[in-house]
């Protein structure tokens, strides 16, 4: 399973501020600014020096013509955008791709649900259980010694989304956070409770009271993002 990406502009990242701005030097050695699609701290991801690539886009109203996709990290590509984790997921699962959650005819993306908060997919006519499933996806960039975690920054609305996904599950909905780790250089997802130990707590809480937290791997190269393995979470 695979999308396609298209990053035209190879380059060195010089660096990354105001979150969603970065100056780069392109291969050709012109400096621009860049837009940062990554809202998150970026830890071990923003080195200035680092190789980077972005695409291009031509919309006319758009400031910034160009996004940062991708970081070079040791020996891997590190995807940037929190969105290509989003579009993976909805053609793994409208595929039947990811294991744990196939089966399901029906795939909603950004569904409402009570208080006014969203979740990024609803499953539903599964021929097997009737129950919808709820599938939060969080795009994980974060590593320490093989180890993907998350979140790389204090996350309230993470917080809230895993105390929803819990609600759910107990008026007999399905429940998943799905972790997809934007690199291939780790061989499990375990909470960053050094960074946001409020966040752990909620997601062992929801863990214990029936939410399934899954884990994929995702391969990120010049012109797709590839699904790869299932990673163990360690909570």
């Amino acid at each position: 399973m695979r999308i396609p990406l298209k990053t035209d502009v190879p380059g060195t990242l010089i660096r990354r501020y105001k979150r969603f701005l970065a100056d780069i030097e392109t291969a050709d050695g012109e400096e621009i600014t860049v837009h940062c699609p990554n809202p998150g701290a970026m830890i071990g991801c923003s080195t200035p020096g680092s190789q980077i690539r972005c695409s291009t886009s031509d919309n006319p109203k758009r400031k910034l013509r160009h996004t940062l996709e991708m970081i070079r990290v040791g020996r891997s590509w590190v995807g940037l955008q929190p969105m290509h984790a989003n579009r993976l997921v909805r053609a793994a699962l409208e595929a039947g791709a990811i294991k744990k959650l196939c089966g399901y005819a029906t795939v909603q993306p950004e569904v409402k649900v009570h208080g006014g908060s969203r979740l990024d997919f609803l499953l539903s006519h599964h021929p097997k259980n009737p129950a919808p499933a709820y599938v939060e996806v969080k795009s994980v960039t974060l590593a320490d010694d093989g180890v993907a975690r998350f979140p790389d920054a204090v996350t309230s609305r993470g917080k809230r989304h895993m105390e929803t996904l819990a609600d759910l599950r107990a008026q007999g909905a399905r429940a998943v956070v799905l972790f997809v780790v934007q690199r291939v250089d780790c061989k499990r997802v375990e909470p960053a409770d050094a960074i946001d130990p409020a966040y752990g707590e909620a997601l062992r809480k929801a863990c214990a009271n029936g939410v399934e937290a899954i884990a994929v791997q995702a391969r990120v190269t010049a012109t797709a993002i590839h699904l790869e393995d299932e990673l163990p979470v360690r909570l």
